[in-house]
């Protein structure tokens, strides 16, 4: 587990300003930009569902941070944090240091000292998904707008046992 000042990293000084042991800033995340917008015809949308399918697989292959909450998760341990949104709950996850930074500003906790862990995506998607124990999907860079990404618990996200179906049920119930 490391801890981060992140407005260390939210601005960063002159090359001759910076001290020789802070941490180098990373210049690629490893996940794509987002694809422009395609038209609605159903070729598009094929299309679509096989960009949403590469980033996925970048997602999964990708280390990336999680933030602590500061409530317990399992075995007393500090829990990851997340946001509920209509009846979903997202783990929040980010590529990079800068962009936790920019979710702290956001919130207007850009002073206060986060803890994080860093996870690969696919121990996120099928191992902390399942564990939360209600309808769960992992929000990616989420204070960056449409240059985040969700990854809602659907089939072929998350596992298919915690998989939310399009008519509101859940798991392997059919």
């Amino acid at each position: 587990m490391r801890r981060s000042r992140l407005y260390d990293y939210t601005y960063p000084a002159p090359a001759e300003q910076r001290d020789a042991t802070a941490p180098k800033e990373r210049e690629d995340t490893g996940l794509s930009e987002p694809a422009a917008p395609l038209p609605d015809a159903p070729d598009g949308a094929e299309r679509r569902r096989r960009e949403f399918a590469v980033l996925l697989g970048e997602f999964r292959r990708t280390p990336v941070l999680v933030p602590l909450d500061d409530g317990p998760g399992p075995d007393s341990e500090p829990g990851l944090l997340t946001a509920d949104f209509n009846g979903v709950r997202f783990i929040l996850a980010f590529s990079d240091e800068q962009a936790l930074a920019r979710y702290a500003i956001a919130r207007g906790e850009g002073a206060r000292e986060w803890r994080y862990q860093t996870v690969l995506g696919a121990r996120l998607l099928d191992a902390a998904v399942p564990a939360a124990g209600v309808p769960c999907g992992v929000a990616l860079d989420c204070a960056d707008g449409e240059q985040g990404m969700v990854f809602p618990p659907v089939r072929g996200v998350v596992p298919d046992a915690v998989a939310v179906s399009a008519d509101g049920g859940a798991g392997d119930e059919e």
